[in-house]
């Protein structure tokens, strides 16, 4: 085990999130046989086998799962080491790594772009998320600097900097009954078919409180995991559903959905970004919080004003 290097730690890592030999190569940037090869070295170094494999099908091995829990804090160690002694540099370069809950994959990339040009020394890692218990983990483990999202996390020691506001609003196909209507009683929703987000993803928890607050039971249709798809559901006639109107541009532009002027929406959440309080951040992940801090809302802003049209941004 003394013998094991952080390059093999780090290809088992890539190959035990994702269970494949191919996906790990791709986002190493090596090839599958150079990725069983550090796994089968490091293997031999344990004495143990990490993974089965039965045809093109790969889990990990209880002593895998075991030895998986260890690998990644000694990664996060090494990380820390490596963003402690960037400090004493005094330099932005580097790897930065950002997650972010599904929802705000509409805008962050954009602003990790403008931030890249401003910041070329720095190496950027992008984690989508399916939802926040995704996200949460990751934080928990150290895998990313900084995390964005709603709801900070409660089950963690953070510190949560809210950077804009982020509406949700009900949308539905153009030629829905309730598309009509210039105002849409919150009553009006409750014998509706609704498309919801799943459990435990922060645009679900936000809807729940929306009805829960008006005592409407809402008839609850379907429930996916992505936004897309519920977007393609609505835009078929299937249903109502409560989105972020940060996933909406293009379909509000275009006008293959339609945003329901129901009373007291836009439902203002904030979007924030998230560190562990606990974790030292690097000069590249301290200059990524403060271009988020100065840009963000604006960014947002821009985005959403033409969308809401007359109804001001910042009321509920």
């Amino acid at each position: 085990m003394l013998n094991a290097t952080f390059r093999q730690l780090r290809v088992f890592c890539e190959v035990a999130k994702g269970l494949s030999f191919a996906r790990a190569a791709e986002t190493l940037h090596l090839t599958p046989p150079a990725v069983t090869m550090q796994v089968k070295e490091l293997e031999a170094q344990l004495g143990l086998p990490l993974f089965e494999r039965q045809g093109r099908q790969v889990s990990l091995t209880t002593a895998g799962e075991y030895f998986l829990v260890y690998a990644r804090r000694l990664l996060a160690t090494l990380k820390e080491a490596d963003d402690a002694m960037a400090r004493f540099k005094g330099i932005e370069s580097g790897l930065l790594s950002v997650g972010l809950v599904s929802t705000a994959k509409y805008f962050v990339p954009q602003l990790l772009a403008r931030f890249h040009e401003e910041h070329p020394g720095v190496e950027v890692r992008l984690s989508v998320c399916q939802n926040r218990e995704q996200l949460v983990a990751m934080m928990q483990l150290g895998e990313v600097d900084l995390a964005v999202m709603g709801r900070p996390p409660k089950e963690l020691a953070t510190r949560a900097e809210p950077f804009a506001a982020h509406p949700q609003v009900f949308v539905s196909a153009p030629g829905h009954a309730l598309a009509a209507l210039d105002h849409v009683p919150v009553d009006a929703l409750a014998n509706q078919p609704f498309i919801a987000r799943e459990l435990g993803s922060g645009t679900r928890k936000v809807m729940d409180g929306f009805f829960r607050e008006h005592r409407i039971a809402p008839r609850l249709t379907m429930e996916m995991p992505s936004n897309e798809t519920i977007k393609q559901a609505v835009m078929a006639g299937m249903g109502v559903a409560f989105l972020s109107l940060h996933t909406l541009g293009l379909e509000l532009r275009t006008g293959v959905l339609r945003l329901l002027e129901v009373e007291h929406t836009p439902v203002m959440r904030t979007w924030n970004l998230v560190c562990l309080q606990s974790k030292l951040l690097s000069p590249a992940a301290e200059a990524f919080r403060y271009f988020m801090l100065e840009h963000a809302e604006a960014h947002l802003l821009a985005h959403d004003e033409p969308l809401l049209g007359d109804r001001p941004p910042f009321s509920a």
